[in-house]
């Protein structure tokens, strides 16, 4: 009991693949994309969202499953490997999946409350009869920013009952904790026998929410308005695209919805057989992805059409912020059989939440069995027992998020990890694995484990196209960076102090990590810095390839020439 385990592998690789669907596949997609495109000029948004995802999406994450798939380790050993000096980069991802999964899972305790919400008759947020519902409250929008609809008093006078700033804390939720640990257990469950269990459950919430899609589109576009909403979304405004920040936008939101950097699909991935194509999976998900953001886009611009019929006003005008859990719903109270389509919705967006839950656990679960299996084992006796743990931590840290100052939490805790934190440490990745390790030997990896290397477009783009935008998203990431807020509110300095050291407690890792490195290191200070950069090779995959243990391997330094040396002392060391 006391060894580790042959590393599991999916049973079937479709698993696999759904499950990296489902992790790409997100609530960004029916959220924050459409709101992008709304923001940029509608079909003006797809021109740089799609080079983007041919010069950086696909680039990228070809090269993460690589690594994943070649080290068969989480994210803190294939970085240690790949680059001793950034090994940092891959606890900084775990840092950051610990921090995101905490108030991610807020996102889905709020589906879950909307989907019980949406079984009454009428809907609660279809008029301004509520106990809650203040005298300035109106059925549809209005010009009037003195004026509030029902679906937004629903959402921050009945649901969040949310206190006037993050100064006044207020009381526990407790409908909304009650929830909280509902979607812990759910996720428990679904999670609790790796991609045992994982791999069966994605069948139904990685496919279940396109057939939603497609009902939701196929209802909308036979309301009036629908068709001018769609047309708002396919045709460009093009004056748009000399605005550097539509260029930026549609880098991140590539980047922020196949999950660069988070380390997730580098985690599934090292639970793959040693011979899959990787670069089948890469096209499958991200070409995926990016359909499904823009069949959300058509489902979410037919309801913009809808909304402006009803209200009156120009498309452009319509308040469209709180997207999900404000106008969608409003859109829906004036639907036939509002119920039905309420149901449906709240569920796919249960669906599209756990999965990428389930990847952002299987970070920490997997780089932490990785480092500390004995004691683990020691300490839990089953794997089982220590994913129950982590789920326990990751909730009583959301606590916070289910009081009635939560939705100022969720917002100060997102703005600085999902837009601060995610950039810095996508940049050391990709400096670490494609110059550090070095594209030559990343080809090597490929053809070894399927017999082909990585063409000239994928070399090209890995040595200097990647590198170089996302040196840029960053550098204008800092120029544009805007202190959190939500909505008219701004937070005040201590709490963007506060926001500061969440998005340190992922980003520290990197220096820290370096510090360490060139610490533990034998040799003068040259030679540390030498070997630090030296990548390492896993004797452990032909052992794997001839169905072998999956013991801590034997680690060889491979110099500049290509010859290895036997170093096993660095390993024990770093």
């Amino acid at each position: 009991m006391d060894q580790p385990p042959s590393r599991p592998t999916w049973s079937r690789q479709i698993e696999f693949t759904l499950a990296g669907i489902g992790c790409a596949v997100g609530l960004g997609n029916v959220w924050r994309f459409p709101y992008l495109c709304y923001r940029s000029g509608g079909g003006a948004f797809l021109v740089p969202y799609l080079l983007m995802l041919v010069v950086l999406g696909i680039p990228l994450l070809y090269m993460e499953l690589t690594v994943g798939q070649y080290t068969r380790r989480g994210p803190v050993h294939a970085l240690t490997s790949v680059c001793p000096l950034l090994k940092g980069v891959g606890m900084a991802s775990v840092a950051i999946a610990f921090i995101m999964c905490t108030y991610y899972n807020i996102v889905i305790t709020w589906a879950l409350y909307y989907l019980f919400s949406s079984f009454q008759d009428p809907l609660p947020w279809q008029n301004c009869n509520n106990t809650w519902n203040t005298a300035n409250c109106t059925v549809y929008a209005t010009n009037s920013s003195q004026t509030s609809t029902a679906s937004q008093e629903f959402f921050r006078l009945r649901m969040l009952e949310q206190t006037s700033g993050v100064e006044e804390a207020g009381e526990l939720r407790w409908e909304l904790f009650l929830i909280l640990i509902l979607s812990w257990i759910i996720i428990y469950f679904c999670i609790f026998k790796g991609v045992k269990s994982t791999g069966k459950v994605v069948y139904f919430t990685a496919l279940f929410p396109y057939i939603i899609l497609i009902a939701l589109l196929i209802n909308n576009a036979q309301l009036p308005g629908a068709v001018d909403g769609i047309k708002f979304f396919i045709i460009p405004e093009w004056d748009k695209l000399l605005l550097v920040e539509v260029w930026v936008n549609a880098a991140a939101q590539i980047f922020n919805s196949i999950g660069i950097g988070f380390g997730s699909l580098l985690a599934m991935s090292s639970y793959n057989a040693f011979n899959n194509n990787v670069l089948k999976d890469t096209l499958t998900i991200s070409i995926i992805n990016s359909l499904t953001s823009i069949l959300a886009g058509f489902v979410i611009f037919s309801a913009f059409g809808y909304m402006s019929h009803l209200q009156g006003l120009h498309i452009k005008d319509l308040a469209v912020d709180g997207l999900v859990f404000v106008v969608y719903p409003q859109a829906f109270s004036t639907m036939p059989v509002a119920q039905v389509w309420a149901v449906l919705f709240f569920f796919m967006l249960l669906c599209l939440g756990l999965d990428s839950e389930f990847a952002m656990v299987e970070v920490m679960v997997t780089s932490l069995m990785d480092e500390f299996y004995r004691p683990l084992i020691r300490i839990f006796k089953r794997k089982e027992l220590f994913v129950l743990a982590v789920c326990c931590v990751a909730f009583i840290f959301g606590i916070p998020c289910v009081m009635q100052v939560g939705i100022y939490i969720f917002q100060l805790m997102d703005h600085y990890t999902a837009i601060v934190s995610i950039m810095f440490l996508a940049f050391f990745e990709v400096i670490a694995t494609c110059w550090c390790y070095g594209v030559k030997r990343l080809s090597d990896n490929l053809e070894e484990m399927t017999g082909k290397r990585a063409n000239i477009f994928f070399r090209l783009c890995w040595l200097i196209i990647a590198p170089a935008l996302i040196t840029v998203l960053l550098i204008f990431s800092i120029i544009q960076f805007k202190p959190a807020r939500y909505e008219d509110y701004v937070f005040p300095p201590w709490a963007q102090g506060v926001g500061w050291v969440i998005a340190l407690a992922s980003i520290v890792w990197i220096p820290l990590g370096a510090v360490h490195t060139l610490w533990v290191l034998p040799g003068s200070p040259m030679e540390r810095l030498r070997l630090s950069i030296t990548p390492f090779a896993l004797n452990e995959q032909s052992e794997d390839k001839k169905g072998g243990t999956d013991a801590l391997p034997v680690v060889s330094v491979v110099g500049p020439d290509g010859h290895q040396t036997e170093k096993a002392s660095v390993q024990t060391h770093l």
